[in-house]
């Protein structure tokens, strides 16, 4: 549901949207949101994960949010209007900074030894991580950055599996786009089962649109819903929300 990305400052509305965190979370462990640039993903992104957090009040779990610590610093996420900055939720989001697809890689094959699994795992600017020319000499191939992209998912998609034979656990990737959809589709369609994609209105707002992927469904074959949202006044402030007719 698109508005897990978003705050309700109302406590039953809250209660409710957290909530709807819940179902998917085992039958769709991992989610993709791709935008264009500066289309405020990763605010998205970080109102996802104080979301995530605030239903662990009652147990140890947390979020982990790995980024690259230079961009979220020169581009931090904006919250939405009616979150306390000393929220003691944001104590349960553990920050991991890396700088590339090694430390995603060794994050992910040391996951089954932690502790405490978390509730989820958010990762920003995914595709980021992966330096084409880096990649190209690693695997001495051409197309050395689908392939360390592959194994990487590979490794994710069997340790969220394996966590979610404990609890549920999800894994939220986010990438840019440039087009009409996520760049590499053909890659993320194969280990991701809800995609979610932001596209501008032409009035300075944004619209977030949940498509739900299969391995026998295009990704604008099925029925959507859509969220409007904008950044204003270095807050993310939710519009609206709609049901889209099928595609």
């Amino acid at each position: 549901m698109v508005d897990r990305f978003f705050f309700s400052n109302n406590s039953s509305s809250s209660s409710q949207t957290h909530s709807s965190l819940l179902p998917d979370d085992r039958s769709h462990p991992i989610t993709l949101l791709s935008g264009p640039p500066s289309s405020g993903k990763t605010s998205l992104l970080f109102q996802f994960a104080f979301n995530s957090a605030a239903l662990q009040s009652n147990n140890n779990r947390p979020v982990v949010f790995i980024c690259n610590r230079g961009k979220l610093l020169s581009k931090p996420p904006f919250l939405s209007q009616g979150i306390d900055p000393s929220s003691h939720v944001f104590q349960r989001i553990q920050m991991k900074y890396v700088d590339d697809d090694e430390g995603i890689t060794k994050y992910f094959a040391a996951f089954h030894f932690h502790p405490i699994l978390p509730a989820s795992v958010i990762i920003d600017d995914f595709g980021d991580f992966f330096d084409d020319r880096n990649c190209q000499e690693k695997y001495n191939n051409p197309r050395g950055r689908d392939l360390a992209i592959v194994k990487t998912l590979a490794l994710c998609h069997n340790a969220i599996t394996h966590a979610n034979e404990t609890a549920p656990c999800k894994l939220l990737l986010s990438d840019t786009h440039h087009g009409d959809s996520p760049r590499l589709l053909y890659i993320y369609k194969r280990w991701v089962s809800s995609i979610y994609t932001i596209k501008g209105d032409g009035c300075g707002s944004f619209l977030l649109q949940s498509n739900f992927n299969s391995n026998t469904a295009s990704l604008d074959s099925q029925s959507t819903r859509s969220a409007k949202y904008s950044i204003a006044l270095q807050y993310l402030v939710f519009e609206s929300i709609s049901a889209d007719a099928e595609q």
